[in-house]
């Protein structure tokens, strides 16, 4: 990589069709060697047999070669299978029997007197023609073992990609000289700020380390960027090489590893010395789980020793440079459990930076910068957009802004438009809608029904998430949908999960009610509840047998449960109990409100798509404010506050904590702060900031993202 670009450009290029041209003429010269005619098959015999069957009238045409003292004739097609014992099919129509005469008097002596056909001579020797023959599949395959370590070398950039069988244990990373070739900038990641604002601290490290280091400070020698697949990870590395300003090195994790032993542990060695060459820089390693994988406790099952030496080497690497090194290693993953612990550790990766999924002003933010390449209508409500997509990662929404435009291109409009965009958000979540998808009356009714039930039960429940709309169209593999609209919430109680997993138990009540009996469709259905209530009973002891107990075993790879067969009978029992108390309450909701449920149903039958609109004019408006609703009242408030706060006085106010109500105005008198607080019904779910972990059971994780009740 050090070397003058211009003169690997002047080295001549080695082309591959010329070795493809030479293989095939040495197969065709190999196959049609020592042929006569049009070809056959050639036998070498003594002297004496070759005479006698010269003397039998097997021969059709004789040559002699006088240089080479070879004589061979052309067998009579009559007499193939006496010479060879096979027929022409497997011969050839042409074959040739030779030998080696011992004079070449004394064969044409002896085809004067015996033979009366046609008789040839010739003076030119095939002696190098037969040595090329002989040795040349043999240099084919010389230059096929080097041109086949070529190819294993020559895959990867860098210095890895010079070519030879020596080169193998080069660095495969990609060199970005001082953002050359990158046009990513910290303007083009929207949200995650908090992530944004750690990555460009590393980004001012580098630029002016002596503000640090003059205070005694230590540049960092690593930052991990975790968090789930699509939330901008390397996206952020791409703005930090980008912005930078300093040399960038970027591979994959799974670029260490290869077949040969002792090629990781080599590259690893020569991406950091070039590293330390172009210092200071940066070196990203995106996927880092493939290579930083926690090496096996027990070595007598075995295991990946080369992979292990290629984590060695790069801990080694990590741990060895100075100070004022100036090289950072960035790194990626989502799988931050299965990591090594030598590798988290710090001193090698000091910081680690979680990157989320993004929140309601972060996916707003992310829908502006996604549509900015798009023609959209300016009427459209980005804020709506970004509460129809709850738990959707960066990529989700580029992908939703991207299917949107394909939607409005497929239907001829000429910008894209809101039911462009709401269609696409279906699309992703529910699947491709089948029109055609043939269903009897009956059958249409049942799923009607099963839908209204989930619909009627979430409307008339407190926590239950607001319904956003319900389909009877088929999409995917579910027959009916119901989309609600989850609430972030920071923590959940017991009442919210038992409202939501009632209200999952809607559809199965309204068809055991209306019809009289339980169909299929409900699958999907009573596997969310199963998974929830066994994470409410034996994850977060919200059970009465078994109150203020957790049965969660850390351990990912542990085969034994940390629970004995006693406790398990009272763990399936306590959710048995759960599911069927929710299960009696959906159906005590639905038999309240019976005739409401039915008018549900049938508008749902008429018209196949219901909206809010539409179960707010029936069963009347929701009593209770939303979460998201009482959180923008309180931010409303907090900056009501903040304006008749007096300048003198500003900086005593102490900062607002979100998701909690704002800290109360010096200046303000306290009864006024109470008058406006009391008429709020509901207080937010947490008071806590949102860094301080939930306790949340692992199916909570499900209202992170757009709930679906489809009907299989």
């Amino acid at each position: 990589m050090n070397g003058n670009p211009k003169q690997k450009n002047n080295l001549p290029k080695f082309n591959l069709y010329w070795l493809y041209a030479v293989l095939i003429i040495s197969l065709m010269f190999m196959f049609f060697r020592g042929n006569l005619g049009d070809g056959g098959f050639d036998k070498e015999v003594p002297y004496t047999t070759f005479k006698e069957y010269v003397a039998k009238g097997y021969a059709k045409s004789v040559t002699v070669n006088k240089s080479d003292g070879i004589a061979r004739f052309i067998v009579t097609p009559a007499h193939i299978r006496d010479v060879f014992h096979q027929g022409s099919d497997d011969v050839g129509t042409a074959p040739t029997v030779s030998s080696k005469v011992p004079s070449v008097d004394k064969v044409e002596d002896f085809l004067n007197v015996t033979y009366k056909g046609s008789v040839s001579y010739e003076e030119s020797s095939h002696f190098w023609l037969n040595l090329l023959g002989s040795t040349f599949p043999f240099i084919i395959l010389i230059l096929f073992y080097f041109w086949m370590f070529r190819g294993v070398n020559g895959g990867g950039g860098g210095s890895g990609g010079s070519g030879g069988i020596f080169n193998v244990g080069k660095s495969k990373a990609r060199l970005f000289e001082k953002g050359a070739g990158l046009h990513v900038t910290f303007a083009d990641v929207a949200g995650q700020e908090s992530a944004k604002e750690e990555v460009q601290e590393i980004v001012e490290f580098l630029k002016n380390p002596s503000k640090y280091t003059e205070l005694g400070g230590k540049i960092p020698k690593g930052a991990l960027l975790v968090g789930p697949p699509g939330t901008g990870k390397t996206l952020l590395a791409k703005a930090v090489a980008g912005e930078a300003h300093v040399p960038f090195f970027s591979l994959s994790g799974s670029d260490f590893v290869e077949m040969f032993v002792g090629v990781g542990a080599s590259r690893v060695r020569d991406l950091f010395r070039q590293a330390k060459e172009k210092a200071p820089c940066i070196i990203f390693i995106d996927e880092i789980d493939a290579v930083g994988r926690a090496r096996g406790k027990n070595a007598s099952f075995g295991g990946n020793d080369e992979r292990e030496n290629t984590l060695n080497q790069l801990l080694t690497e990590m741990d060895g440079f100075g100070t004022n090194s100036g090289v950072i290693i960035l790194a990626a993953t989502n799988r931050v459990d299965i990591l090594d612990k030598a590798l988290l550790r710090a001193g090698r990766f000091d910081r680690q930076i979680h990157v989320d999924l993004p929140d309601l002003p972060e996916r707003i933010a992310i829908f502006k910068v996604h549509l900015r390449p798009l023609k959209y209508d300016p009427a459209l409500d980005i804020e709506l957009l970004a509460r129809q997509t709850p738990g959707f990662s960066g990529a989700d929404i580029a992908n939703v802004c991207n299917e949107s435009a394909l939607i409005a291109a497929r239907h001829n409009h000429i910008t894209v438009t809101r039911q462009d965009f709401l269609d696409a958000v279906d699309r992703i979540i529910g699947g491709l809608e089948k029109k055609n998808k043939v269903m009897t009356e009956a059958e249409k009714k049942t799923i009607a029904i099963h839908e209204a039930g989930h619909a009627s039960v979430s409307w008339l429940l407190r926590y239950a998430n607001p319904l956003v709309k319900v389909t009877i169209v088929p999409r995917g593999q579910a027959l009916g949908a119901a989309w609600y609209l989850p609430e972030e919430r920071t923590i959940t109680t017991r009442e919210q999960m038992l409202d939501e997993i009632c209200a999952t138990l809607g559809g199965r009540a309204a068809e055991e009610l209306v019809t009289g009996h339980i169909s299929s469709g409900a699958l999907n259905d009573l596997e969310t509840v199963t998974k929830r209530s066994y994470g409410m009973v034996a994850y977060l002891g919200m059970s009465d047998e078994l109150s203020n107990l957790c049965y969660y075993d850390t351990q990912e790879y542990n085969f034994t449960k940390p629970y004995s067969e006693k406790t398990a009978e009272k763990i399936d029992a306590e959710v048995h109990k759960l599911v069927n108390e929710q299960y009696a309450r959906a159906k005590q909701l639905l038999m309240d409100n019976k005739e409401k449920h039915a008018a549900l149903a049938q508008l749902l039958i008429e018209r196949e798509v219901i909206f809010t609109e539409d179960v707010e004019r029936i069963f009347g408006p929701r009593p209770w404010k939303s979460r998201a609703d009482v959180l923008l009242e309180e931010e409303l408030q907090a900056k009501q506050k903040t304006a008749r706060v007096p300048v003198d006085n500003v900086s005593m106010t102490p900062p607002a904590i979100p998701g909690c109500p704002s800290a109360q105005s010096i200046s303000a008198p306290l009864e006024q702060n109470a008058a406006e607080e009391a008429p709020q019904d509901e207080k937010p779910a947490s008071v806590l900031p949102p860094e301080i972990p939930t306790v949340a059971a692992e199916d909570d994780q499900n209202s992170e993202t757009p709930n679906e009740q489809p009907h299989e």
